[in-house]
Formats: C-alpha cells, structure tokens, sequence
C-alpha cells in the first residue's frame, strides 16, 4: 500500500502489489457505469438493451444459459446495483482485505477473492439444479454481486488470524473469528429464504475461504492458475521503460587520483544498500504462509524488520 484511501483507490491501477485496492476500483468502476446506462437506456425508452447487458454479466443458474454465456462466472462477482449492497460488500472487502493482504500478500488476496466467487458460483448452481425447491424458478434464476468473493475473505481471515480483534460500534472489541461465525449462520438461516441464491454463495464462498487457507497452511496453493493467469495479463499491460543508451568517453586517472572500479563502485555517503523491495516483502510474506517465520533466513528476517519500520 502506498498512500491513503482515496490516493490508493484512484491510482490502484499504477502500482504493482495492490490486488485490494484494484478490486474495490474494478467493483466502484462496474457500479457506476452500470448505473450510467442503466439511466441512459432507460429515459430514451430502450430500458430491453439493458436488461439484455444485466443479463450477459449475471451468473444464471440454469446450465443451458451459462453454456453460451461462460464470462459469467467471472463478471457476475464484479456486477452489483443496489447502493447498499455495493457498500456493505466493499466495506467488509476492506476491512478484512487489508489482514488478508498484510498476512498473505496481494496476489494471494487476489486469488482467494476470485476462488470465492467461482465456489460460490458452483454452490448455486448445483443446489438450483439438483434441489426440486428451485424447479419453478430456475431458467429465470441469475445472480450478481461480490459477497461470495468477500465471504472468502472474511471467513479466510478469521482462519488466518481468529483471534484478531475489531472494534465494532455498540459492541465493542469482537474477535473476528465470532464476526465470520454470525455471518456464516446467518447465510445459512436464510439459505431457504428469497435470496436463497445469493445466501448458496456466500456459503460456497465461506467454504473456499476456509480451505484455502488450511491448504495453504499446509504448503498447498490452490490459487497457483489465478495467479498466472494475472501474471500473464499483468504482462500484456505492463508499460515497457524506455531505454536511453549513451556514450561516454572513458576516463583516465593520474596517479595521484583514487580510482573506483566500475564492477564495484563506492555507495554514496546518503544512499541506502540493500533496502527491501515491496516485490521481496510479498515473497517473503509468502514463504512465511507457506513454511512459517522461522524458515527465513537471516536476511529475510532484516528485510522485513526494515520494512516494517517504513
């Protein structure tokens, strides 16, 4: 992370490492352009256009619908259109993201965010074409919104760290591991409700959050295919530097001067050697999930003192 909220959010896409901020900008960008047009078809009469645009980024429960249309599984955890349910939805992204991102890294958070909404896609799927409950309605049946994703973040981050504490308004200090708890009953309780879709999500969603935090407690990283596949695209859009190449003339000493090899140059009296990158902090923080703080090295324990002191 590199600055405030707001400078974070609107340079998300600028930096490397910031997986949590540019998700809370791709859901906020999705929001309000869904918004725009929605406005736009409406008022000029051609509200069928975008009923038809809703439809092809909603995740649809009958199979036969999401043959044709397989970007679902993906847009349909970045689509919301109710003001509140964007805001709960990235309040809880927030919070609980920034444990997940302090504990894991970005690429992790990343791909738990992602394996959350796609278990949870499955979740609602299976159930509406298994469960006669949904018979009725299950070629109309689609969904829309982030909470799968988000209940992966939550419930992973009371696994990661259960006993981390928010303050909550009225209540006081809550551990987190009760906050998961409650919302986990409670998409269950109304799993047979009106939006019994929505509540099959968060719980495939919480579902994933558990595992793949104990996978990876375990040295097992199920969200290795996430992370290359955004490696690859972050490839595609990464701005190439400029290269200047010069000549200079080579210069010579006398035998009074002193003279500093260019293979090993002497450091400035104000520069720092050796400072971590945040590159080396997320590996770091990685080889901690993955094997624990004690499988690091000397080096790698300076670094993330050094770090930690920024």
């Amino acid at each position: 992370m590199y600055g405030g909220f707001w400078d974070n959010l609107r340079n998300a896409f600028k930096h490397s490492n910031n997986s949590l901020y540019k998700l809370l900008a791709i859901n906020i960008l999705v929001f309000f352009v869904m918004v725009v047009f929605r406005v736009f078809f409406t008022f000029s009469g051609a509200g069928g256009i975008y009923q038809g645009l809703r439809s092809l980024l909603m995740m649809p429960a009958d199979l036969s619908s999401y043959i044709v249309q397989p970007w679902s599984l993906l847009t349909y955890m970045f689509f919301h259109e109710g003001i509140f349910h964007i805001l709960f939805n990235m309040l809880f992204l927030y919070w609980f993201g920034l444990l997940v991102h302090e504990y894991l890294g970005s690429r992790k958070l990343a791909n738990l965010y992602i394996l959350g909404g796609i278990a949870g896609a499955v979740l609602y799927v299976v159930m509406y074409n298994i469960s006669p409950y949904f018979s009725d309605v299950l070629a109309q049946s689609r969904m829309l919104g982030a909470s799968a994703g988000v209940y992966a973040i939550v419930v992973g981050a009371a696994t990661l760290a259960p006993n981390t504490t928010f303050q909550l308004i009225l209540l006081g200090p809550v551990k987190i591991k009760y906050i998961a708890i409650f919302y986990v009953v409670i998409a269950f309780v109304n799993s047979a409700g009106s939006n019994a879709g929505g509540e099959l999500a968060h719980l495939g969603g919480a579902a994933m959050g558990f595992m793949y935090i104990r996978q990876l407690q375990k040295g097992k990283d199920w969200g290795i295919p996430i992370q290359a596949i955004g490696i690859f695209f972050e490839k595609i859009f990464e701005k190439k530097p400029s290269v200047k190449v010069s000549y200079r003339k080579k210069k010579t000493f006398t035998a009074s001067q002193n003279y500093t090899s260019p293979e090993n140059p002497k450091p400035s009296p104000g520069s720092k050697m050796g400072e971590p990158t945040q590159e080396e902090i997320d590996k770091i923080l990685d080889k901690i999930a993955d094997k624990g703080y004690e499988a690091l090295s000397k080096d790698e324990k300076r670094k993330l003192f050094e770090f930690s002191k920024k």
